[in-house]
C-alpha cells in the first residue's frame, strides 16, 4: 500500500485528494469513507484486496484528512462528494469501477451511481441509508455552532461530555475500543483532521429533508451487482439497509453479527468474508 496525492477536476474546480492505493493494474475498486472518516478506515484491507486482483483506491474526501479543505460550507454536499469520486475515476483513466461506500460514503456512492450508472460495475453499501438521518435538532444546532466558533477539538469534547449524543454508540464499538490498540486514537485523528466547515455543512445536510432526497425510488432501477452490509447492532441503519436490499434488484443483504457501525473493525472476519465473497462473484 502506498499513499499519495492526486489532483482531480472535482466539484467547483481543481482540488487535491489524498489517497491510499494498492494493486496497480488490477480491477478498479474505490472505497469511500463516512462522515469525519478517512482513507485509513480501510487501511487494513487494501493489500488483501490487491492480492485478490483489485486495484483499490481509498481517498480522503474533500474536507477530510489530507485532502483539500474548502473554507466555504457551500463547497460541501453529497453531490460535491459524488462529483469528486467520478473525477477520481477520470484521473485514473477508469471507464468504470466497483465502489464501496460506508455510512455517508454510502450516500455518496448512491449519488454517484445514480448520476452515472455506466461508470460502475458493482456497488457495496455499508451501514448506510437512502434518506435523511434522524438526530435531535438541538444536538445538530449545537454541533454546528461549536464547529463554526471553536473547531473540531471542541466538537469532540462536547460529544464526549453529552450522554446519549452519539447515536452510533454500541456494545460492539465499546468492545473494540477496549480490545483494539489505537482504535480510540484513530477516531480522534479522523475527527481532528476534518474541516469545521465540512462538519457544519454536512451535519445539517444529512439531518435535513432539504439536504437529503430519498433515493430509494431511483435505486429500484439499478441493474448492477449490489451488496448491502450492516452490523446487527447498528440500529439506526438496520431498517434502511433492509429497504435498500429490497429495492435494488438482485441485491444481497448481509447482517454482520456482533458489529455496530464499523464492522470492518468490530467483526473483521465476518465482514471480510461477506465482502470478499461478493467481490469474487462479481
Amino acid at each position: 500500500m502506498i499513499e499519495r496525492l492526486v489532483d482531480v477536476d472535482g466539484h467547483g474546480g481543481a482540488l487535491t485528494l489524498a489517497i491510499a492505493e494498492a494493486g496497480g493494474g488490477g480491477r478498479p475498486l474505490v472505497l469511500v469513507h463516512g462522515f469525519t472518516g478517512s482513507k485509513e478506515d480501510f487501511g487494513d484491507w487494501l493489500d488483501p484486496l490487491a492480492a485478490r486482483g483489485w486495484h483499490v483506491v481509498a481517498p480522503d474526501l474533500r474536507g477530510h484528512g489530507s485532502s483539500t479543505q474548502p473554507e466555504e460550507e457551500s463547497a460541501y454536499s453529497l453531490d460535491a462528494f459524488a462529483t469528486d469520486v467520478l473525477a477520481l475515476l477520470d484521473a485514473f483513466g477508469w471507464d468504470e469501477a466497483l465502489v464501496l461506500g460506508h455510512s455517508m460514503g454510502g450516500m455518496v456512492a448512491q449519488t454517484a451511481v445514480l448520476r452515472a450508472p455506466h461508470r460502475f460495475a458493482g456497488l457495496v453499501l455499508m451501514d448506510t441509508s437512502h434518506h435523511v438521518l434522524e438526530l435531535d435538532p438541538g444536538i445538530v444546532e449545537l454541533g454546528v455552532a461549536i464547529a463554526r466558533t471553536e473547531g473540531m477539538a471542541a466538537v469532540m469534547a462536547a460529544q464526549e461530555a453529552m450522554e446519549g449524543a452519539d447515536a452510533l454508540a454500541t456494545g460492539a464499538r465499546e468492545r473494540t475500543l477496549a480490545t483494539r490498540p489505537g482504535y480510540r486514537e484513530h477516531g480522534e485523528r479522523n475527527m481532528l483532521a476534518a474541516s469545521p466547515a465540512m462538519f457544519a455543512a454536512m451535519l445539517q445536510a444529512l439531518t435535513s429533508d432539504a439536504g437529503v432526497t430519498d433515493r430509494l425510488p431511483h435505486l429500484e432501477g439499478l441493474a448492477m451487482p449490489t451488496l448491502v452490509v450492516v452490523g446487527d447492532e447498528d440500529l439506526p441503519f438496520l431498517k434502511p439497509s433492509r429497504r435498500l436490499a429490497e429495492a435494488i434488484p438482485g441485491a444481497e443483504l448481509v447482517v454482520i453479527p456482533s458489529a455496530g457501525h464499523s464492522p470492518q473493525f468490530e467483526n473483521p472476519d465476518d465482514w471480510w468474508s461477506a465482502l470478499s465473497g461478493f467481490l469474487d462473484r462479481v
